[in-house]
């Protein structure tokens, strides 16, 4: 008897959303089960870039480095509502590393991973023009250089709305509770964590993306008991009110050999982190600790003329990483690329575990995971999604003003801000979400800032969400701007009309 499902993917991170995306789109039929939200954990948490990752050329990652510079532009092609170009600048710090070698870095960083439509490399004074206002004035010079940001957590959410509309069974709130090998094929038991109700469903290959639960996945659910090892690195952030006048990024040398990315967020806040912790400990409860808080604002104030202390502190996030364990002795050195475990042979279904990985290399994590189970696959077609544009993504990576222009003119109550905020978010989906609104009071409940229902109910019904924090963190970063009784009545909407909208769902 054919099983359900070709293909199960268990975890609803960036791997296997991408994943999930990937292998649908290739003709197989694909179940994804995600215990809470989709990109609930470390795919929400993480510094938001599209980049190379400059520090790993000091441990020789070459290779790692190279795929994550040649994605960039890839991925900001592939979602130009989410994904941006971001200018760097790089301070030299006369008592860390020398500007020849900060020089050579660079030259490698720009010519490493094919870059077309990024500016390259060039020094800038700090000590006169946008840079002289902020920094101390003990530095003067600085490189200047290209990486990208990302939503993360969009970028989860609109691969697995890719796969949705593409034929995949996307399931949140559903835990993986067993999963037994049965002939050919598995037999999974899944809870539904919001009713209580379990089911059994079969499928041919398993695909364990479990992110920081990877490893007790395979001992606890799959009953594997030669898994490679798994490190838990902690990685923290805070979000401060604006700190510069200018649009660059900094990333700041630290004395520890660490670096500290400060970078424009949200247009009124500035990011700061991250940190490398080893974590020990309840993976549903992470959290950012005193010291880290004190740390990044100590990293940052070693390059600030007014020093940013734990009070100016508005916001924090962490999330904990599962790097392949390679037995490096300090969290910061341990490896950051990806390791696949392939657990097959004949007349035995195969699961295919993932560790470690970066947002910037999903796509091509997902490509070699499917090359791997090519043989107990039936795809229809080879790679694909370098490609096809994310939902909302189908315009020019240079026509991103365009789009809230015409937005702001289809729908003059809007504003710039409100427009623009749209476009970021959903792109050309934006007038899905508005429709035939001719006034903001068409748009439904206005909840505080600029969320209205007509949102809310989009964001339920063809993006999986369910809670306010759901909604107000993840889907879109509005928690940074509506108060305690505003999220209250969103809250109090959402506990009348879930039901409802999870109905009308796609």
């Amino acid at each position: 008897m054919a099983a359900d499902y070709d293909l199960l993917i268990i975890g609803g991170g960036i791997n296997g959303a991408g994943i999930a995306r990937d292998a649908v789109g290739r003709g197989a039929s694909v179940m994804l089960v995600e215990m809470g939200d989709l990109a609930g954990a470390t795919s929400s948490a993480s510094t938001k870039l599209i980049h190379g990752g400059l520090r790993y050329l000091e441990y020789y990652e070459f290779n790692l480095v190279r795929k994550a510079l040649k994605e960039r532009e890839v991925l900001w092609k592939l979602a130009p509502h989410i994904a941006w170009p971001l200018r760097f600048i790089l301070p030299h710090h006369k008592e860390l590393r020398p500007a020849w070698f900060l020089r050579l870095g660079l030259f490698m960083y720009d010519h490493l991973g094919g870059r077309k439509l990024l500016p390259a490399t060039k020094t800038v004074p700090l000590d006169q023009g946008i840079f002289s206002k902020g920094l101390k004035k003990l530095f003067q010079k600085g490189f200047e250089y290209s990486d990208c940001w990302v939503d993360d957590a969009r970028l989860v959410v609109l691969n697995a709305r890719d796969a949705a509309d593409r034929g995949a069974n996307i399931q949140t709130r559903t835990k993986c509770v067993s999963a037994l090998r049965d002939g050919d094929h598995w037999q999974v038991v899944l809870k539904d964590l919001t009713t209580g109700i379990e089911r059994t469903v079969t499928a041919s290959v398993l695909v364990n993306a479990a992110g920081p639960w990877v490893a007790e996945m395979l001992r606890g659910v799959v009953g594997a008991n030669n898994s490679s090892a798994v490190r838990l690195v902690k990685g923290s952030h805070i979000i401060v009110p604006r700190q510069f006048d200018h649009d660059r990024c900094f990333i700041f040398q630290n004395g520890d050999g660490r670096i500290v990315f400060a970078i424009p967020y949200e247009n009124d806040f500035t990011l700061i982190g991250t940190t490398d912790v080893d974590f020990e400990g309840d993976l549903g409860k992470v959290s950012i600790a005193e010291d880290e808080i004190e740390y990044l604002c100590k990293a940052v104030s070693e390059y600030l003329e007014k020093p940013i202390t734990p009070d100016d502190v508005v916001h924090t996030y962490s999330g904990v990483r599962p790097l392949y364990d390679d037995g490096a002795s300090e969290a910061k050195a341990a490896t950051r690329d990806y390791v696949l475990e392939l657990d097959a042979g004949e007349n035995k279904p195969a699961v295919l575990s993932v560790f470690g990985g970066k947002i910037t290399t999903y796509r091509k994590l997902s490509e070699q995971v499917l090359e791997k189970l090519t043989p107990f696959l039936p795809f229809k077609r080879g790679t694909w999604t370098d490609e096809d544009a994310l939902p909302g993504g189908d315009f020019a990576v240079t026509s991103f003003d365009d789009e809230v222009e015409r937005l702001s003119s289809d729908y003059p109550f809007l504003g710039k801000i409100f427009a623009a905020r749209l476009i970021r978010q959903y792109g050309t989906d934006a007038r899905k979400i508005l429709g035939s609104a001719k006034k903001a009071a068409d748009l439904g409940q206005f909840f505080g800032y600029n969320l209205y229902e007509a949102e809310v109910k989009w964001l339920v019904s063809q993006e999986w969400a369910r809670t306010s924090e759901d909604i107000l963190w993840r889907r879109t970063k509005l928690g940074l701007r509506l108060n305690s009784d505003e999220i209250a009545a969103l809250d109090s909407y959402l506990g009348a009309h879930l039901a409802e909208l999870v109905g009308t769902a796609a």
